[in-house]
């Protein structure tokens, strides 16, 4: 009985180890664009966080799974749309997989930030997280012709991986150092 309360213990403790402590992502997220969707977001994450940069990465690595997810959307709405939609789908789908590039381009430098530096590599991050954003909100200017189920959902996805990739930039941008 006792090993099985130590291994218990254990396995909670490796449980609570894996996901961010609840105050660096509710302190952190507190004045985020979204800040329910960023505590959401972060509080669920399954990796070691125990740092503002570490959850900052978190941030931008939920932004990559949502832009990639939204990308195979997209890719199979392509078969499924109308001539109108199939053009915005087409556009769109590019912006979303240059937003995952953006956005890997900023996980990568997050990844390696050193001292001397520091303020370079931030405004690498911080310009792609933001052309990353930018991309998705592209994307959803070239549904502003299209009606109907295809463009509220894709306005859907789309706004939720904006809401999310908004919230990384918010995260970097609050590092001030390595």
């Amino acid at each position: 009985m006792d090993a099985c309360i130590f291994f218990f213990i254990i396995i909670l403790s490796a449980t609570a180890m894996a996901t961010p402590s609840l105050d660096l992502v509710q302190s952190s997220c507190l004045h985020a664009t979204f800040p329910k969707v960023c505590i959401h977001t972060l509080s669920i994450y399954q990796g070691p966080v125990s740092t503002p940069r570490e959850l900052a990465q978190a941030a931008i690595k939920v932004s990559i799974s949502r832009a990639t997810k939204a990308s195979q959307y997209l890719s199979g709405l392509r078969k499924e749309a109308n001539r109108r939609e199939k053009g915005a789908v087409k556009d769109c789908a590019s912006q979303i997989a240059d937003s995952v590039d953006d956005l890997r381009k900023t996980l990568g430098e997050l990844k390696e930030l050193r001292r001397g530096t520091f303020r370079w590599q931030m405004s690498n991050a911080e310009t792609w997280a933001s052309a990353a954003l930018t991309n998705e909100d592209t994307c959803l200017d070239g549904f502003k012709e299209v009606e109907g189920k295809v463009r509220s959902d894709v306005k859907r996805k789309i706004t939720n991986v904006a809401k999310v990739t908004s919230n990384a930039l918010y995260l970097i941008n609050r590092l001030d150092h390595p």
